[in-house]
């Protein structure tokens, strides 16, 4: 019964470490991302605290209920936060996940998901005109973008024969018993598609604030909102993660401090390849991001269709 208990007790501090770290960190990336983004376009930027003080002051002002629908926002704020949150306990983040015993592959697929749901609820109960637009246009990317991160991690987990995350989403594409053929397409096809999970330019075109005024966030206001901005900084370093254990799993065998720092130097570079693509590209065209999506999924299914032959 001891051990038990040391072992739930040891198992929550692991998570509550993990939880912190992301939420610490996830404001401070947002803040270099800007900045680097100002650094391309020749500008000087915000400080590098800015995503802190945005956070901070939204976090300050009044939640003002304009939505038809008020409580549901709210609701789809925290559900976002939450999900994420819970898939921070999930996810390797440089040593082993916490969760990584109670927790397979599939929960991973249906976290990525439900991620992705909150925009839907917030856009349908705001009711607006922009809101409803920009809950449209997330419904037909989530169509065709939330499979192909299925597809790699399902891969994965055909490869290795396990629906372990530690085994299934930690470089499991590339454990084909040929030639990794479809590891090498799901490279291509998620690193193509990656600026739209993580809602950046060229593929944010739910939200396009020059154009419909950030959407279905639009009647959202001070905590919601805040809600909202800091699912978003969580969102691209979590992805980024996965995106690390998915495809570039390598060089961590020496553990310790050191297998931790190199996992988060490789997640710092996808996070300044996403915003150098990001400052250097302009938005994408509903009608071409769609296009887009539909090659990248049917690539993806192709590759799928390989790790069922052992390729």
């Amino acid at each position: 019964m001891g051990g038990e208990l040391k072992t739930i007790a040891g198992t929550a501090a692991a998570c509550v470490a993990q939880v912190l770290w992301v939420l610490l960190l996830a404001p401070l990336v947002e803040g270099l991302v800007r900045k680097l983004t100002a650094r391309i376009q020749s500008r000087q930027g915000p400080p590098i605290w800015q995503g802190w003080f945005d956070l901070l002051k939204l976090l300050g002002k009044e939640d003002l209920e304009a939505a038809e629908v008020p409580w549901l926002p709210r609701a789809a704020a925290f559900l976002s936060l939450g999900t994420l949150l819970f898939m921070a306990c999930v996810l390797p983040l440089g040593a082993a996940p916490p969760l990584g015993e109670q927790t397979d592959a599939i929960l991973l697929v249906h976290l990525v998901t439900l991620a992705g749901l909150g925009a839907l609820m917030a856009g349908f109960g705001a009711g607006g005109t922009y809101s409803l637009i920009g809950s449209s246009r997330e419904v037909m990317v989530m169509v065709l973008l939330e499979p192909l991160l299925a597809v790699a991690v399902v891969a994965g987990a055909v490869h290795r024969n396990s629906l372990a995350v530690a085994e299934a989403a930690r470089g499991g594409v590339f454990a084909a018993e040929g030639f990794p053929w479809s590891g090498l397409v799901l490279l291509v096809v998620i690193l193509l598609a990656f600026p739209a999970f993580v809602q950046r330019v060229p593929f944010d075109v739910a939200e396009a604030e020059t154009e419909i005024m950030e959407g279905w966030l639009m009647e959202c206001s001070g905590p919601t909102l805040a809600l909202f901005k800091y699912t978003a900084m969580l969102k691209l370093v979590l992805y980024s993660a996965l995106f690390v254990n998915l495809f570039l799993p390598w060089g961590e065998g020496v553990g310790g401090v050191g297998a931790w720092l190199w996992f988060w130097v490789k997640t710092g570079a996808v996070i300044a390849l996403v915003a150098t693509v990001a400052a250097a590209h302009a938005r994408y065209r509903t009608d071409q991001a769609v296009r887009w999506f539909g090659m990248m999924l049917a690539a993806a299914l192709g590759a799928l269709w390989l790790a069922g032959l052992g390729y």
